[in-house]
C-alpha cells in the first residue's frame, strides 16, 4: 500500500531497493523530500503496480541500486518499455544512509530513499544498459566460478576421507584419476573402512562430473570471446577465462568517462596517505574485487616474464618502492592498458557494424 505524503509536478526520482522477492520504491523530489513509498512483489502484477505508482507524478526518472545485479530483472523490464535507469552502486547508497539523519538505521524504505538521494546528488552515475550477450556471459562466468568452488569443497572432503584409508592421506593437487588409482590399492575388510571407501568412490565420481561441467563452461566462455572479436587475450597475462570475466563485469566501456574512472572501478587507484614529507599510497579496498584479482594475476604474470611490465616494476623498485608498492603501481598501469584495449575493440566493432550499440562489447555483425 503506497503512503503518499504530498504530490508535486516537479521532477521526481523513483528509487528502487531490489530484493529477491520484493521491490521497495520511494518517490523523492528535487529537494530530496520523500513523497511516497510502496513495496511490491517481484512478479508481473508487482511490476504493473510499480508503474502505476510512478504515474502519480508527471515527470519521473528511475534509479535502482545494483541495476545490473540484483536489480537486473527490473532494469530489463523497464528498458524494454523504453525507460532509462540510473545505476546506483550499493556502497554509495549505504554511505548516503549512514550520513543521513536517523543514525543510519536500515530498512527497505530507508534504503530506497538513500538510492533516490544518491541518484539526485551524485555526479557521474551511469545509465544501466542491459546487453543480452553481456548478461549471458556473466551468467556463464559466475556459473563456472561456482562450479570451481564446489569442486574445491568436494576435493577437500575427499582428502579427509582418504586420511582414514591411506597413511598420510593423499598429496596436494589431487585429481580424480589420482584418487581412483590410490583407491584401487585399498581393500578394507572392516565396516568402517568399507564405508569410507564407498564414500571416497562417490566423491571421486562427483569430482569427475564437476570437471566435465567446468570444462563445458570454459568452452562456452571461449566461444563467447571468439564471437565477440575481443583482443584482450593478446595482452600478456590475460587468458580466455580472465578475458571473459573482464567483458562480463565491465559491460560497456563507454560508461567510464576516463581511464582514471575505470581504475577506480577496478580498485587499482591507490589512496594517498602521506605523513609529513613522505609520500605513500595504500591499497584501495574499493572497486570490483574480481576485476582487481584479474589485474593482479596479469601483473604477477608480467613480472615473471621479460615484458614491459617487468621493466616498469623494476624501475619502481629501483626508485625505492617496496614489492607491494611497485606491484600496485604496475596494476594501476595495466588497468589503463586494459581500458585502452576495450576502447579500441569497441571502436573497431562500431566501424564494422555501423549503427550498432556502442556498449555491446559482445555482439558481432555475423550474429546479426
Amino acid at each position: 500500500m503506497a503512503q503518499v505524503l504530498e504530490h508535486s509536478r516537479s521532477e521526481v526520482m523513483i528509487a528502487v531497493d531490489p530484493h529477491k522477492a520484493s521491490w521497495t520504491a520511494a518517490a523523492v523530489d528535487a529537494s530530496l523530500q520523500l513523497l511516497a513509498t510502496v513495496r511490491v512483489p517481484v512478479s508481473d502484477e508487482g511490476y504493473r503496480e510499480l508503474r502505476r505508482f510512478a504515474r502519480k507524478w508527471s515527470y519521473t526518472h528511475w534509479a535502482i541500486e545494483g541495476a545490473t545485479g540484483l536489480g537486473a530483472p527490473l532494469t530489463h523490464r523497464l528498458s524494454n518499455d523504453g525507460v532509462d535507469v540510473v545505476d546506483v552502486p550499493a556502497k554509495l547508497a549505504a554511505r548516503v544512509r549512514l550520513l543521513s539523519t536517523g543514525h543510519g538505521r536500515k530498512s527497505d524504505d530507508a534504503d530506497a530513499v538513500s538510492v533516490g538521494v544518491a541518484a539526485l546528488t551524485a555526479h557521474g552515475l551511469s545509465t544501466a544498459r542491459m546487453d543480452a550477450a553481456v548478461t549471458a556471459l556473466r551468467a556463464i562466468v559466475e556459473h563456472r566460478d561456482d562450479l570451481v568452488k564446489t569442486r574445491t569443497q568436494t576435493v577437500n572432503r575427499l582428502h579427509v576421507v582418504l586420511t582414514h584409508l591411506i597413511p598420510a592421506g593423499a598429496p596436494r593437487g589431487l585429481s580424480a584419476d589420482r584418487a581412483a588409482e590410490m583407491l584401487r590399492r585399498v581393500r578394507p575388510r572392516d565396516l568402517a573402512g568399507k564405508t569410507m571407501r564407498g564414500l571416497a568412490v562417490d566423491l571421486v565420481a562427483e569430482v569427475r562430473q564437476l570437471d566435465r561441467r567446468i570444462a563445458k563452461a570454459a568452452s562456452d566462455i571461449e566461444e563467447a570471446i571468439v564471437e565477440s572479436g575481443s583482443t584482450l587475450i593478446e595482452l600478456c597475462g590475460i587468458g580466455v577465462l580472465n578475458a571473459g570475466k573482464i567483458l562480463a563485469r565491465v559491460g560497456s566501456i563507454h560508461r567510464f568517462r576516463s581511464a582514471a574512472a575505470f581504475a577506480s572501478y577496478t580498485g587499482t587507484a591507490p589512496i594517498e596517505v602521506s605523513p609529513g614529507d613522505v609520500v605513500r599510497h595504500r591499497l584501495s579496498r574499493a572497486g570490483d574485487r574480481q576485476l582487481n584479482c584479474v589485474l593482479h594475476t596479469m601483473a604477477i604474470t608480467q613480472i615473471s616474464r621479460e615484458t614491459s611490465g617487468r621493466t616498469y616494476y623494476r624501475r619502481k623498485r629501483a626508485a625505492g618502492k617496496s614489492h607491494r608498492e611497485a606491484l600496485r603501481c604496475l596494476k594501476r598501469r595495466l588497468s589503463d592498458v586494459v581500458y585502452r584495449k576495450l576502447l579500441r575493440d569497441s571502436e573497431t566493432e562500431l566501424a564494422a557494424c555501423p549503427g550498432g550499440h556502442s556498449g555491446a562489447a559482445l555482439r558481432s555483425c555475423a550474429a546479426g
